[in-house]
């Protein structure tokens, strides 16, 4: 148990699990979406991740399934999540969970209804 609470730490809150690689763009200005589909779509990881719940919207993704802890593209699929709003705070702290640069790139998709949001896709 404590084995996890220091890596849940480590991962999530601490100041040291992560380094922004220096290449990656900006974290734009203002409010961002961003569509969920694993772990974040439970509202205590979320919590733990950025600070609150929020209010997610639910969304679809056309054109993907979920594979483990990725999206593969793949024609006739679809992915259910939600959609995240989050202050740019919030998607700093996103990235840093997702391990931006390292682990996941934060790419722009479009979702069935229209709407261009973030999504995290594994490296």
């Amino acid at each position: 148990m404590m084995i996890a609470a220091v890596y849940l730490w480590w991962v999530l809150l601490s100041p040291f699990g992560y380094e922004r690689p220096e290449d990656l763009a900006a974290i734009p200005d203002g409010e961002s979406q961003v569509f969920v589909y694993g772990t974040l779509t439970h509202a205590p990881v979320r919590w733990l991740v950025y600070g609150r719940s929020g209010s997610p919207e639910a969304a679809i993704l056309p054109g993907f399934r979920k594979r483990e802890l990725d999206l593969v593209a793949e024609q006739g699929h679809q992915v259910e999540g939600l959609v995240l709003n989050v202050s740019e705070e919030e998607l700093a702290a996103l990235d840093r969970y997702e391990r931006l640069g390292y682990r996941y790139e934060r790419v722009r998709v479009q979702l069935a209804d229209g709407h261009n949001v973030w999504v995290y896709m594994r490296l």
